[in-house]
């Protein structure tokens, strides 16, 4: 039986004891040994016993988990009142030489179109399909809270040293309303040491590059020693073993969890999201204008309604309008009083102008539109295109 021991993860022995003893065999420079480093089967995930157990957050896991509802307010509720309605509900339409600059300006602005269909074409007709959109906004705050962890440093320690806040408690600077933000807090005396779980307290793990050996075969000589017969191999100076270039041949690393510090600091983060909910309707119109351009104008705002909470509009003449307020406030109200707090609400009208253009050119009738305050133009069968833009 063969008398060669083996070295766990270092290769084989070359001691004198070994019948197939040769000093030329012999490596120039043994390969370091790994110091000793934590059980590779560690949890990766922190033990239920990390957790302490916290008054008011007992359902508070690593990762976060849902919002978590306010609690009933304990002053009564502001009721929303009708917004203030407004006389004049109309624009007139705009005049021919508008609409005119509107399409020379247009026609202009493409490199491949001819300006002059926008320049002498003959406008036959002007049509007004002016539409309304209504814009609904809920300004809410919500709140969710997990186990957070980070290196011990020496960072305060407060866990247990007074009552923990709730969830709904804990101070927190709301930004302007309407305005999207996230802030995280870390809930007061919830702060506390543990053993890092995953190098079990040593402060290292195994390096995965080597699987903890602290050296590799060497990928000159594939773990001879040697080079075209018997030259000794210059790389790994005939070990047949390559130190790991990852973890400098000692077999582990710093703990990526606790960096090497041995320690962790558990705590209970709070993440305050406040989001401003949009959702707009546009009524329907004739016109033939695709309603996908309309969001990229601006109208002129007929009525504006801000309060805690909105009431549904009254007394508009478009009852699309209407219904589609009574609708949404609905919804919105549904959707975002469970599980958050609504700040605020804003509700706008706005009358989008549309002025539907028919003109001729070289004998044919053509169409194109005007709309918005921002007089935008579109035009899908502009007569004068040169070649190029058929292509595209």
């Amino acid at each position: 039986m063969e008398n060669q021991r083996l070295l766990s993860g270092h290769g084989p022995y070359y001691g004198s004891d070994n019948p197939g003893y040769c000093p030329a065999a012999a490596p120039a420079t043994p390969a370091m040994f790994a110091p000793p480093v934590s059980d590779p089967s560690a949890p990766s995930a922190p033990p239920a016993s990390m957790f302490d157990n916290v008054p008011g957050y007992e359902g508070t896991v690593m990762g976060g988990g849902g919002f978590l509802p306010p609690p009933m307010p304990t002053v009564p509720v502001p009721m929303p009142e009708p917004g203030q309605t407004h006389p004049d509900w109309n624009i007139p339409s705009i005049t021919e030489e508008t609409a005119r600059d509107a399409f020379i300006m247009f026609a202009s602005s493409k490199c491949c179109y001819n300006s002059d269909p926008a320049r002498n074409g003959v406008i036959t007709r002007m049509e007004a399909f002016n539409t309304y959109r209504y814009r609904l906004e809920t300004f809410n705050e919500s709140r969710s809270t997990e186990w957070s962890q980070e290196p011990y440093n020496g960072q305060p320690v407060d866990a247990f040293t007074q009552a923990v806040p709730g969830p709904w408690d804990v101070p927190a600077q709301a930004p302007a309303f309407f305005k999207d933000h996230t802030q995280d807090i870390r809930v007061p005396y919830t702060s506390s040491v543990k053993n890092c779980y995953v190098c079990l307290g040593m402060g290292r793990t195994p390096c995965k590059d080597c699987a903890g050996a602290g050296n590799k075969v060497c990928w000159v000589c594939n773990g001879s020693g040697y080079r075209h017969g018997n030259d000794r191999c210059s790389h790994c100076n005939g070990r047949g073993r390559d130190n790991c270039s990852h973890c400098h041949g000692q077999g582990s690393r710093d703990c990526s969890t606790c960096h090497g510090r041995r320690q962790i600091l558990m705590f209970i983060n709070l993440k305050v999201k406040w989001t401003n909910h949009i959702d707009v309707y546009v009524v329907e119109q004739a016109s033939g204008l695709k309603v996908d351009n309309l969001s990229k104008v601006s109208g002129k705002e007929m009525y504006k309604d801000s309060q805690y909470l909105v009431y549904p509009v009254r007394g508009f003449p478009d009852l699309a309008v209407v219904g589609a307020s009574e609708r949404l406030v609905r919804e919105h109200t549904a959707n975002y009083s469970q599980t958050s707090r609504i700040l605020q609400q804003r509700q706008t009208i706005e009358l989008i102008p549309i002025t539907r253009v028919s003109y001729q050119w070289k004998g044919t009738t053509y169409v194109y539109f005007v709309y918005g305050n921002e007089f935008k133009v579109s035009s899908e069968d502009y007569p004068a295109k040169c070649c190029c833009c058929s292509v595209l």
